[in-house]
């Protein structure tokens, strides 16, 4: 149906690198999704996933104009509907993780005549600024440990190569985001440390990405007049985006159901393969997952 790989060029002239999976009628789009290649196979059937890295990650292109930067998360909204259009698809339905969550809820509500349903797999929280209770948080002590190792590592940033920085980062960092110290290697492909955009993410992310989410200041009543539905995932010992965050997104968007992973953490996948699988593949197919309840309070 399309090429297995390559690159397509956004309306600002940027080029995107992208992956596909699959050859079915039913099109996914899976942005900053690379990394995910091999952990979302089981998705393929029936359907074609496009995984690409989005501008200045991976081997996408990197942004140089300053007011462009500024734009931040914005960039990601309109690459997608790039993406979309690049690919000749009238409608497709969007996988995001981490804080690429926030990025498709926010393209629903840009484009909601092409995207057709949202998976946002541990989120980032409508409001990033938000502090939870325990109950729906997991600041524990490998969070603690993690966070202190990473301010050693800044010391020695001066006497490291940039990869050796983002190898070094990532053994480190990787830890957080399993339930399972010993499931720790099933993440290693995250890293792309090999992938010059990827040494300096972080500044990005800190400088022009964070910025743009909070001036957004979204609520529910942004939402409002969104009709598309969102399957909202999301592990209750997520250190990475609050649990929290995951239950305010179901019930942000009008339209969203969430479905809780006990004691999992920020790749849920990981820990109920398939309760995770399962669920996104009914809902794909366009049903809701037996699982997947509707959120009335943030403590409900």
């Amino acid at each position: 149906m399309f090429s297995n790989e390559g690159f397509l060029t956004t309306r600002d002239g940027l080029r995107l690198y992208f992956r596909v999976l699959g050859d079915g009628s039913d099109v996914v789009l899976i942005p900053n999704g690379i990394y995910l290649v091999a952990d979302f196979e089981p998705l393929t059937s029936g359907r074609t996933l496009i995984f690409y890295d989005v501008r200045d990650r991976g081997r996408s292109e990197c942004t140089t104009d300053p007011a462009v930067l500024e734009r931040g998360i914005l960039n990601d909204v309109d690459d997608l509907d790039d993406v979309r259009g690049h690919f000749g698809v009238e409608h497709v339905a969007v996988i995001g993780h981490s804080y690429v969550g926030f990025t498709v809820a926010v393209c629903a509500k840009t484009y909601p005549r092409t995207v057709r349903r949202i998976v946002q797999i541990g989120a980032l929280a409508p409001d990033p600024s938000k502090q939870y209770p325990p109950e729906l948080s997991n600041v524990d002590a490998t969070l603690r440990d993690a966070l202190a190792r990473l301010g050693d590592l800044e010391h020695e940033r001066p006497s490291l190569s940039p990869e050796q920085w983002c190898k070094k980062f990532w053994s480190i960092i990787r830890l957080i985001y399993v339930t399972d110290p010993a499931d720790a290697y099933k993440i290693d492909g995250w890293s792309r440390c090999d992938q010059l955009n990827e040494h300096n993410f972080m500044t990005l992310f800190t400088q022009f990405i964070m910025p743009s989410i909070g001036r957004l200041d979204l609520t529910a009543q942004d939402f409002a007049g969104v009709s598309t539905p969102a399957l909202v995932v999301h592990g209750t010992k997520d250190r990475s985006g609050a649990y929290g965050g995951g239950v305010d997104w179901a019930r942000t968007l009008p339209n969203a159901r969430l479905l809780t992973v006990p004691g999992a953490c920020h790749a849920p996948w990981i820990e109920a393969p398939d309760l995770v699988y399962g669920s996104i593949d009914a809902f794909l197919n366009g049903e809701w997952p037996e699982k997947a309840v509707s959120v009335a309070s943030v403590r409900g």
